[in-house]
């Protein structure tokens, strides 16, 4: 089965996505590919989620993607974030606790805390 190892969200609130991104637990380079436009890359474990301005043909972010991500200490990276982004508290679920958030466009990201 393949493995996701790329994950690109292009925005218009490039330092904020990447300070609120951050608060997950993501860290952060500063760099370009080439002749390419400046973002930022976090990569971890086979994993890189990259940030990178919208492009000037582009009007807004596209909100439809939701993100999932296991977490460690939910309850912690729930109370680091802005109220206005917590969708749903965390609930046990079969799965763990899970916790809905929004990022700075309104994209949905289901935060899930594997435990009992």
């Amino acid at each position: 089965m393949p493995q996701i190892n790329l994950l690109v969200l292009k925005t218009d609130k490039l330092a904020a996505q990447v300070e609120f991104y951050s608060k997950l637990g993501f860290r952060f380079q500063y760099h370009q590919h080439g002749n390419g436009p400046f973002h930022y890359a976090s990569e971890e474990n086979g994993f890189v989620f990259e940030i990178y301005p919208l492009p000037k043909s582009v009007a807004e972010p596209d909100v439809t993607t939701r993100i999932g991500l296991e977490v460690n200490g939910l309850e912690v990276l729930l109370s680091n974030l802005n109220e206005i982004n917590v969708v749903s508290a965390s609930q046990k679920t079969e799965f763990g606790y899970i916790a809905t958030i929004v990022d700075l466009d309104g994209r949905k990201i289901e935060l899930l805390e594997y435990g009992s």
